[in-house]
């Protein structure tokens, strides 16, 4: 019985066995089921889809490149840096490819915040300093201004390079801060600031100087994001007025500004250029091969009255991107003056918002050059003069070391300033421990955003 039923197991083994072959081929088994994409995967995976298309340097991704194994498309976007090499550049160029909700970034690009509405850097070790406030912030209705010092947060004097962290969670991720301040005539003070939601103004001072029987303007602007309407008609009033009392010389103020949209800088632009540019070239903006159907020029369309030869541009390595495109673009027109404590920042490239599902994908998407074919400054545009940043002194103050240079060369031909302090820049600027810290402490969007395509 045993033998007969073994002999019976094993005709049913050959019959199934020659039933899993075709004229003697072996046939290979049924493939697994491929694993279910859920929906973070398919955004994902999308992200990477738009940047193979889109990146400036698509041919240089990877085909290896798994979408799938960072945490989210910003981490995505990140990662694509690294394939941005660029001829003569020995390190890769990109530093800004991002992804963000979009709902976080609708705040952002509208210039709709949510905090005390300060912004602070070191001036030196130890010595924190107010660098602007928000007009219509809690920190501005408390009479705050630029040039305070931070001795104390929450009643901790440690208020050193070395504690950047708590002075970021204190000033930037906290509801309610009590800070204590030492105005500029030694006098303390406490305030007790609670976060609030404000809307941004990036045009902070405007006002004219008469000097040795020369008008010259200045303004402070500190972002080319926010209420495009607002600001328009804030250009408006600002170069009218600038016509109305006869300046022959304007000091436009970017130490801070990291951009923004790229339609903004051309309304600037069309009120700084002379009359002898109107209808000329502005920029030229290049896509990679897969979108030269982009490629597009812009050509200046002057706005205003004012006529100037020269212009001066305060900046800092905090100016970038929109900034820099538009001293650039400036250039091949006027005599364009560079002061401040370091070279612009290095971004003359540009994106736009991507929508993937609930976030904007912000692959660097296109390079601008200006009438003369310049636009690879990724290492900064160069200084005419260094110059203090004086985190010291009030907006406008003429005693401020980096628009005191400026007002010196208008008025004298030179920048030197008497009584300047020498080495001051290099004091805030060339302090590895400084620049560190201040690298952690600036909140600003650094970008070129064009919404036209």
């Amino acid at each position: 019985m045993k033998f007969g039923l073994m002999l019976t197991l094993f005709g049913s083994m050959l019959i199934t066995y020659s039933c899993k072959k075709e004229k003697g081929v072996e046939k290979a088994p049924d493939p697994l089921p491929a694993p279910v994409a859920t929906a973070a995967d398919k955004i994902k995976d999308t992200s990477l889809l738009y940047a193979q298309d889109l990146y400036l340097w698509n041919t240089q991704i990877p085909s290896t490149f798994n979408p799938r194994s960072f945490a989210d498309p910003d981490k995505i976007m990140t990662a694509l840096r690294t394939y941005s090499q660029e001829p003569g550049f020995p390190q890769p160029v990109d530093r800004w490819s991002f992804a963000i909700k979009q709902a976080e970034w609708d705040n952002i690009s509208s210039g709709v915040s949510g905090d005390f509405g300060l912004s602070i850097f070191f001036y030196a070790d130890g010595d924190l300093r107010i660098k602007s406030v928000e007009e219509q912030s809690t920190a501005a209705k408390a009479g705050i201004r630029r040039g305070w010092r931070i001795m104390k947060l929450n009643g901790n004097a440690d208020i050193k390079n070395s504690n950047t962290d708590f002075i970021v969670q204190q000033v930037f991720s906290s509801n309610s801060t009590l800070f204590t301040f030492q105005k500029p005539d030694g006098s303390v003070s406490d305030v007790q600031l609670n976060a609030s939601s404000y809307q941004e103004n990036p045009i902070f001072l405007d006002t004219v100087y008469s000097i040795s029987n020369k008008k010259t303007g200045y303004f402070v602007f500190n972002s080319f994001l926010g209420d495009t309407t607002k600001i328009y008609n804030e250009f408006q009033r600002i170069f009218s007025r600038f016509t109305r009392e006869g300046v022959s010389d304007v000091i436009v103020d970017l130490r801070y500004n990291g951009g923004g949209y790229v339609s903004v800088q051309s309304k600037l632009a069309n009120y700084l250029i002379p009359s002898s540019g109107n209808g000329s070239l502005m920029m030229k903006q290049v896509y990679n091969n897969n979108n030269k159907q982009y490629n597009s020029t812009t050509n200046f369309r002057k706005s205003g009255s004012l006529n100037l030869s020269r212009i001066f541009f305060i900046v800092s390595k905090n100016t970038a991107s929109a900034s820099e495109l538009l001293i650039n673009n400036l250039k091949p027109y006027m005599d364009v003056k560079l002061v401040g404590p370091s070279n612009t920042y290095g971004k003359p490239v540009g994106y736009f918002p991507v929508p993937v599902s609930d976030w904007y994908v912000f692959p660097v998407s296109f390079r601008t050059t200006n009438k003369n074919g310049e636009g690879n400054y990724f290492n900064g545009i160069p200084l005419d003069k260094q110059s203090g940043d004086g985190l010291n002194k009030d907006w406008g103050d003429k005693d401020e070391a980096s628009l005191a240079s400026a007002l010196k060369y208008i008025n004298t031909g030179s920048f030197s300033v008497a009584g300047e302090v020498p080495g001051i820049a290099a004091r805030t600027y060339m302090n590895a421990g400084v620049i560190d810290a201040n690298n952690k402490l600036d909140r600003s969007f650094k970008g070129a955003i064009d919404l036209r395509k």
